[in-house]
């Protein structure tokens, strides 16, 4: 049997994984099957099956691809010459892709993921990275923003980043519930609200709070 290239396989995930996202998205999780996958990705049974066993794997691998996909627009912000522009940058990214129907059909197979990671383990775990990895960076970018003088101590550089995340998430579940949401109204907001926190500025060393 001849050897596939990197490229290849990788291709045909993407093409599989691409398929599966509409076919979840459309369908659901459990009423999505395989051979719905099969037929939407226009690829053998086989050829599927070869490397993925399972909704639970091909899940799994929708939500790898997202964390990579998200970890690079995260590393990327944190060279921005400014906190400040490391957050536009990343609120360039999720806020302005929400109105995008390919980024709001994946997202709504992230919301399911949620809520079947309720109850099963192995998603509950692949749900938690959804939160935790962004978390991590997203937390990052607070501290190297204190470091350069961005933002004042008194900000709790994990706590803004929960409450980052908690808006966009709650933002993600209004706009699969809501298709009026402006998402241009939400990106005001959030400019108004980060020139508020860049406005605070750093404290004196006896004003910090460790």
């Amino acid at each position: 049997m001849p050897k596939v290239s990197e490229e290849y396989l990788q291709a045909r995930c993407a093409e599989i994984l691409d398929a599966a996202v509409s076919c979840f998205a459309r369908s659901g999780f459990h009423k999505a099957t395989m051979r719905d996958i099969v037929r939407k990705s226009g690829l053998s049974a086989g050829a599927i099956y070869n490397l993925f066993s399972s909704k639970e794997e091909i899940v799994a691998a929708i939500a790898a691809r997202r964390h990579d996909e998200e970890r690079r627009v995260f590393l990327d912000a944190l060279e921005q010459p400014t906190a400040v522009r490391s957050l536009e940058a990343i609120r360039d990214y999720f806020l302005g892709e929400l109105n995008n129907p390919k980024q709001r059909m994946r997202r709504r197979v992230t919301v399911q993921l949620w809520a079947e990671g309720q109850h099963d383990p192995q998603l509950k775990k692949v749900a938690r990275d959804t939160f935790a990895k962004p978390y991590k960076l997203l937390r990052e970018v607070f501290l190297q923003g204190q470091r350069r003088g961005d933002f004042s101590q008194r900000i709790d550089a994990g706590g803004m980043a929960r409450f980052l995340i908690a808006t966009f998430h709650g933002l993600v579940l209004q706009a699969e519930w809501d298709e009026s949401l402006v998402m241009k109204h939400q990106l005001d907001i959030f400019n108004i609200f980060l020139a508020a926190i860049a406005g605070a500025g750093p404290v004196s060393p006896d004003e910090e709070i460790a």
